[in-house]
């Protein structure tokens, strides 16, 4: 059951670590250097979509660690 957790945890923030890193230094920059406006709009929602499930993980590890709190 542990080792499940564990693999689970890893294999996640492995996932979460390489799509931000190919966000940010890979299709962002592309999308912002193209300069059309559906490849301006496409950065902007990608990067607002990045930001919810940034904002969303933080707030599932707070509450993880903190059950009680709020």
């Amino acid at each position: 059951m542990y080792a499940t957790k564990l693999t689970l945890i890893l294999l996640g923030a492995l996932l979460y670590l390489f799509g931000t890193g190919w966000w940010l230094a890979w299709l962002g920059p592309d999308l912002l250097s193209t300069g059309t406006t559906e490849a301006l709009l496409g950065a902007f929602a990608g990067t607002c979509v990045w930001l919810l499930i940034s904002f969303g993980l933080a707030i599932h590890i707070i509450k993880t660690a903190r059950p009680t709190a709020g």
